[in-house]
């Protein structure tokens, strides 16, 4: 099997349905998603997987919904039953929740960075907002899964909260905004207020 078809060298690739420009914004939406999927794999391979086992397999499912993401957005024939669905959001929300009640409390915004792994987190997030960005405008000219813009949505504040969970984990402090205001009002209370 050859790697390579020849078919795309006029400007055209194939989609689930039919053949699109390679400009399309469908392609653009979907091939962002790809993207943000090898910027995850870079992020996966820097973890340390004894500290955070639990964000390593966070990822690897992550990489499979991408490309469930994907082929939503890479389809426009009737009948194909859409791959993103209202669970797979669900269950980023409990794992952002989760990661938000074990870091230590914020209220300046931070900078990316920190260690390794989550700087390469805090750039996946920043591709997933892009891919969010790409679909909204897609959203407004074709239909396509509105589930697949909710995904990418809460995929970002995933990120972010994965970075902060792998820095705390690491010992590794994240860089407060120098110039930042108080913007996060945290719920958390102190152990000084537990005891009151």
């Amino acid at each position: 099997m050859k790697l390579y078809t020849k078919g795309g060298d006029h400007g055209q690739t194939s989609i689930i349905g039919g053949r699109r420009d390679k400009d399309d914004i469908r392609i653009e939406a979907y091939g962002t998603v790809d993207e943000l999927n090898s910027f995850v794999g870079l992020a996966a391979a820097e973890l340390d997987v004894e500290l955070t086992p639990d964000v390593a397999q966070e990822l690897i499912n992550i990489q499979h919904e991408l490309f469930d993401c994907g082929s939503d957005l890479a389809t426009i024939k009737d009948g194909v039953p859409e791959k993103v669905t209202p669970e797979m959001i669900e269950a980023l929300e409990k794992r952002i929740d989760a990661y938000t009640e074990e870091a230590p409390a914020l209220e300046r915004f931070i900078l990316p960075g920190g260690s390794k792994a989550s700087a390469h987190l805090h750039a996946s997030r920043t591709i997933a907002r892009r891919a969010e960005r790409i679909v909204t405008a897609l959203l407004k000219e074709e239909e396509t899964n509105l589930e697949v813009m909710k995904y990418l949505n809460r995929l970002s504040d995933y990120f972010f909260a994965a970075a902060r969970i792998v820095n705390a984990r690491q010992n590794v402090k994240d860089v407060e905004y120098e110039r930042s205001a108080v913007v996060f009002h945290t719920s958390k209370k102190s152990s000084t207020d537990n005891e009151k």
